[in-house]
């Protein structure tokens, strides 16, 4: 009699024990006799999409979904939108003609190469060549440059040819960055925090103590700073280059901001113009025609660097992307042309400067503070913490201003986070916003009317 109680009890047990297979929990009447999962019943209801993990919108995108919710879209009239990361696309005194038509010819009807097509490689390697390297002997070709679909995608091309590293990169810094720096898991990514008290501030000798202390081998930053607005540049920018290249750690740079700059009588700034020797150098940087050409919908973007970079970036675009589209791509040789580059950053800074002022200064006489009015880019990173309370949280903030149809960025949306590995606690920028000076200046200055008026009621 013992040997048949037993085996109930043991019966029981199983019954009531769960297994998992993969990511899925299971009781044993969810098994077939071969251990395999049975469909699920009613009791014991399976997920069949348990293979996908919930992806986390960037910070735009939220904000844009948020919006829609309440009735916002692109053409929506009557919403005033702070929080698109894109400038103003119309004509501009002074820029080129804006294109608007786009030819196609029998040879675009191909896959375009994945590095790019030629033309347009050596069209950017010109335009560093004229604009940063005159007199050097070390000079950009063809084969220092890729071509790709955006500009996530030259970063995530870039992410996918980095080896098993430490990564540091910059808090707070772009949103996308985030699910970049988390998707391979084959780099460790190192966050440095930057602090508000010394204006984001990161000087040389702190950038030696984090590359030796660390182990960095590679640093993912903006520059011009999105969202803070820091600007490296000159002398500063020139420290960075000599200390990557004399600590063999590659400094991948996103430069899309970079013909927006208020601090530097230039009207581009580059990390090239620093650059010694171009394939040996350890500088990669992303540049596009989505912000400083203004043509965000083109989707169009580089990367120029090492030769070697630039072939393994080119192979992990094979898997990644497959390809720019070649009618865009032959588009922007004309586009990045020198004259008209200049002709471009040239009508940029006079509309975008009067724009700054006027989104800083009526965001100051509302009570929004800013440790660094901005020195590039078309974003203020402002500080709430002297509002009503009510206000003083970024998402209280913005809810309150989608209730006036004025769209902004929480901060906490670039307190970047790959993997959600580090605390739990709350983001050390919740009480931050970043407002953009992007539109025009009609919806600047209705934006701001409505956002005085929710702060006096909010008093």
């Amino acid at each position: 009699m013992r040997a048949p109680q037993m085996q109930e009890q043991k019966s029981t047990v199983l019954e009531t024990r769960q297994l998992r297979r993969g990511s899925k929990r299971y009781t044993l009447e969810d098994l077939d006799n071969q251990g395999r999962a049975m469909a699920p019943s009613p009791h014991h209801p399976i997920d069949s999409l348990s293979a996908f993990r919930k992806v986390p919108r960037t910070g735009v995108i939220y904000v844009s979904e948020e919006a829609r919710k309440r009735g916002f879209h692109f053409d929506a009239e009557g919403w005033c939108n702070l929080g698109q990361g894109q400038p103003e696309t119309g004509p501009l005194e002074g820029a080129p003609p804006r294109v608007t038509s786009i030819p196609v010819s029998q040879m675009d009807l191909d896959y375009a190469p994945v590095p790019g097509i030629p033309e347009l490689r050596e069209a950017v390697a010109d335009l560093y060549n004229r604009q940063f390297r005159r007199g050097r002997g070390s000079l950009y070709t063809a084969e220092n440059v890729a071509i790709c679909g955006g500009g996530r995608v030259a970063i995530m091309r870039a992410c996918a040819a980095i080896g098993s590293v430490h990564l540091g990169h910059f808090l707070p810094d772009y949103t996308a960055y985030e699910e970049a720096l988390d998707v391979f898991g084959r780099f460790q990514p190192i966050p440095l925090f930057l602090d508000p008290a010394s204006g984001y501030q990161y000087s040389i000798e702190e950038l030696r103590r984090a590359i030796l202390g660390l182990g960095l081998s590679a640093i993912l930053m903006s520059n011009p700073c999105n969202p803070t607005g820091r600007l490296i540049h000159g002398d500063d920018l020139a420290a960075w280059v000599e200390t990557s290249r004399e600590l063999s750690t590659a400094l991948l740079i996103d430069e899309f901001y970079s013909h927006y700059v208020w601090a530097d009588a230039r009207d581009i700034v580059s990390a090239a113009e620093y650059v010694d020797d171009v394939n040996r150098d350890p500088i990669v940087i992303f540049d596009g025609l989505t912000k400083n050409w203004r043509y965000p919908g083109f989707r169009v973007s580089w990367i120029v660097g090492p030769k070697s970079v630039i072939e393994a970036a080119s192979s992990a675009g094979s898997f990644l992307d497959g390809g720019g589209a070649a009618p865009l791509q032959r588009l922007a040789i004309d586009i990045i042309d020198q004259d008209a580059t200049r002709r471009e950053a040239r009508a940029i800074r006079p509309v975008f400067e009067r724009k700054r002022k006027k989104l800083i200064e009526g965001l100051k006489s509302i009570g929004v503070k800013f440790s660094l009015e901005p020195e590039g880019t078309f974003y203020g990173w402002g500080d709430l913490s002297e509002l009503p309370p009510s206000l003083r949280d970024s998402d209280a903030f913005f809810r309150a201003a989608l209730d006036r149809k004025v769209i902004c960025v929480p901060g906490h949306f670039f307190d970047v986070n790959p993997g959600k590995k580090r605390s739990a606690r709350p983001s050390q920028f919740r009480n931050h916003v970043r407002f953009s000076f992007g539109p025009s200046e009609a919806v600047i200055d209705d934006a701001l009317a409505r956002l005085r008026e929710m702060v006096l009621e909010a008093r």
